[in-house]
């Protein structure tokens, strides 16, 4: 008999194994990291403008009474309390953040005072924890202040064993006065610092007018005031604009000022470095832009600093006016740089949103009174403990015969004085522990007094919780005590950045920032470019590469701007003093513009400003083109001549005149009137002459009085004399040229 096959049975799964489509499970998991990282360590709360590894930095030092009247601690200390009790992540980034918060040169108050090496300006790393020591600064204790007292939300430790703030109670707007910047998943954050006592004045006004507008807060708030100091060169418009939608950025430049010397000569000293920038780095850099000659301006850069800052640039012309040469710096350095302003902070629900600096002052304001409410309450609730006891010890004063006999000879005294005077638990317990010497009448003068004191602080106190104007009344008052401590004539309090408006481009003379030289410009025939000191006027003398020749000489000044056209129908523009100089044959011209290896230099020629160019292409199409409209400004070059597949831009030359030539490789020529060609500043052009087969080879503008002519290979000027048969219409074939037409189908020299 044939055994029956058993039922196949379906893998037992376990239950703590579930069964998801794996882009549900991923999404799951990625929309978790992703709010843990905005929430948890990018962005900062706008209430304490803290993140929580600052915040859990501050507590813990209070816990360990790191205060500032008190002695310091290893930093080493501090990380592992924090480490082990509130932050479970690496001891190095406790240790980063922390430093960060001693740092000067990086907060506008520091929150965590330093001995030992913390790093500096430079951008050398802080000593190892093990041998730097902190406590809590002055701001710090008041950025904890009341926090013992029911003022703000604790939670959990992420072990379960302790709790920890939710948020600070922060007596000062510390967001905006530090900033705050960091990267989340599809967001970020970048707060410039600003100043104390300006923020707290516009604070007191938002409290007297809620619906402030920015300009008004601006009167207080200039903008942003950095650790560094510097000078703001952003103008207020555009800073009112940032400061409303929380998104811009600010202009920040170096502060610097002229130092004279003997002879006449002076000296460029910069004081003050913009926000972030490594002043070692900077340094480098400027020394490599004047070894490579892209900062002509300067000779020489110099660190002199100490504990100031103290850069000295020494300018290559002392004829050139400081200011000048400063704009050239500021150019190409980061003596100049701008910082980026996103307000996305998380709100007081924690959802993280974009705030501009009315919304940021408001939820700090908010906080507060938030603050003010709940310490109000708990003092309230410890002065209802305290007259409980005191209305206890007033009863016992009254009736002192007759407590002390219950106390002497009852059994149970507590018991019995609750019963007689109709006292609670409480107060009866604190009479059995009154001391003797408190049974003084002294002693009960001072409870009266202290219950009277307490009896009218209450009252003050429930008034205080009924009335908003009265809250609004006590924030002022504690906002105008935290000012004293930010004096704006202190060195934490004064003013660091400064502002001032930077000049436009028209109004510096650039030609003055460079001493004005002769130099030949040398382009060979495979695109290698150089300079020859002065106007090389015997061209036999160049030499070139091995299987290379001459492809264009330009005399020219180093104030000058090199004009090249490419066959793809592309004008660039080189500064001739940035060209490459010295002995050698220079660099290839495609290290300097975007030009590809298919495409070849068509003409070379300065830039002047006010000519008109004629310019065509092998397929017969051209127009007449404004030299301003040929200027470029990057290495990409500017689009003019619009080339059909298969063609190459083969012609600019001067558009002066009233007739147009042109000569096609079929050598067939055509004359036509200037003005049967239009005036663009980009396009394909029109069709300037027809062509059976090949294409245009050569075409100019002349004078119909001055005649025909064009120049040879020997640089001689030869006159067509019988031209007028061979005028027609544009794009008209033409006919056969003359005898001693030249066989090379060109024209000659260009420009």
């Amino acid at each position: 008999m044939a055994r029956k096959k058993k039922p196949a049975q379906k893998p037992l799964i376990p239950e703590d194994i579930f069964l998801e489509p794996l882009d549900e499970a991923l999404g799951q998991r990625y929309l978790a990291y992703a709010l843990s990282t905005i929430t948890s360590r990018a962005l900062p709360d706008v209430r304490d403008g803290l993140k929580p590894v600052h915040r859990r930095i501050l507590f813990a030092m209070r816990q360990m009474k790191l205060n500032p009247s008190g002695g310091f601690k290893k930093s080493a200390k501090v990380v592992g309390e924090v480490m082990g009790n509130y932050h479970p992540h690496g001891d190095a980034s406790i240790y980063d953040a922390m430093a960060r918060l001693v740092q000067d040169f990086s907060v506008r108050v520091p929150l965590v005072d330093g001995q030992g090496n913390f790093g500096n300006i430079d951008g050398d790393n802080p000593a190892a924890m093990r041998y730097t020591e902190s406590r809590l600064t002055q701001a710090a204790q008041m950025l904890l202040e009341g926090i013992d007292e029911d003022s703000v939300d604790f939670r959990d430790t992420y072990d379960g064993e302790d709790n920890e703030p939710a948020v600070l109670p922060a007596a000062f707007p510390n967001l905006l006065a530090n900033g705050a910047s960091g990267i989340a998943v599809g967001m970020a954050t970048s707060i410039p610092p600003h100043n104390v006592p300006e923020l707290i004045d516009a604070s007191l006004h938002l409290i007297k007018a809620p619906n402030a507008n920015i300009k008004t807060l601006m009167k207080y708030v200039r903008g942003p005031d950095f650790p560094t100091g510097g000078v703001c060169v952003e103008t207020p418009e555009d800073m009112a604009e940032s400061y409303v939608s929380g998104r811009g950025g600010f202009r920040v430049r170096a502060k610097w000022e002229r130092e004279a010397l003997e002879r006449g000569k002076y000296q460029i000293v910069i004081t003050q470095i913009p926000y972030q920038v490594q002043k070692s780095k900077l340094v480098e850099k400027i020394a490599d832009l004047i070894q490579t000659k892209k900062l002509p301006v300067i000779t020489d850069v110099r660190d002199e600093s100490a504990e100031d800052i103290r850069l000295v640039l020494e300018p290559r012309s002392q004829t050139v006016e400081a200011n000048a040469v400063m704009e050239s710096v500021f150019k190409v350095t980061d003596l100049e740089s701008r910082f980026s302003m996103n307000l996305n902070v998380l709100d007081a629900q924690g959802s993280p949103r974009v705030m501009g600096l009315r919304d940021v002052l408001q939820a700090w304001l908010d906080h507060r009174r938030d603050v003010l409410k709940r310490r109000t309450t708990f003092r309230l609730g410890k002065i209802a403990k305290r007259l409980e006891i005191l209305d206890g010890f007033l009863i016992a004063y009254l009736n002192l015969d007759e407590v002390i006999r219950i106390i002497r000879y009852e059994d149970e005294p507590k018991q019995q004085l609750m019963k007689t005077f109709k006292l609670n638990d409480v107060q009866a317990e604190a009479i059995l522990n009154m001391r003797l010497r408190a049974l003084r009448k002294l002693e009960e003068m001072e409870i009266k007094n202290e219950h009277k004191a307490l009896k009218k602080e209450q009252k003050e106190l429930k008034a205080l919780l009924k009335s908003e104007d009265a809250q609004w009344k006590k924030i002022a008052e504690q906002l105008r005590d935290i000012k004293k401590a930010f004096d704006p004539k202190s060195q934490l309090g004064a003013r660091r950045t400064q502002f001032a408006e930077a000049p436009e481009a028209d109004d510096i003379d650039l030609d003055a920032l460079i001493e004005k030289e002769p130099l030949t410009v040398i382009v060979s025939d495979k695109g290698w470019i150089r300079t020859m000191k002065g106007h090389v006027e015997d061209r036999k003398t160049i030499k070139y590469k091995d299987g290379d020749r001459e492809g264009h000489v330009v005399h020219a000044m180093t104030t000058d701007k090199l004009m090249v056209f490419a066959t793809n129908g592309k004008f660039y523009t080189l500064d001739v003093h940035d060209l490459p100089g010295g002995r050698g044959h220079g660099e290839p011209i495609r290290l300097m513009i975007d030009m590809d290896n298919a495409q070849a230099i068509s003409s070379v020629f300065l830039h002047q400003g006010e000519r008109k160019f004629l310019v065509a292409s092998t397929s017969g199409h051209g127009f007449i083109v404004s030299e301003a409209d040929c200027l470029a400004t990057t290495k990409k070059g500017k689009q003019v001549l619009n080339v059909a597949s298969g063609a190459e831009a083969n012609v600019c030359r001067l558009a002066v005149g009233d007739m147009v030539a042109v000569v096609g490789d079929n050598k067939k020529l055509i004359v036509f009137k200037a003005d049967e060609l239009p005036e663009m500043s980009r396009g394909k052009g029109v069709l300037l002459q027809k062509y059976a087969q090949g294409g245009l080879s050569d075409a100019k503008i002349f004078t119909r009085k001055e005649g025909f002519t064009w120049t040879d290979r020997s640089g001689r000027v030869q006159t067509l004399e019988g031209w007028k048969p061979f005028v027609g219409k544009r794009a008209q074939a033409g006919k056969i040229a003359p005898k001693g037409f030249p066989a090379s189908k060109k024209f000659g020299q260009e420009f």
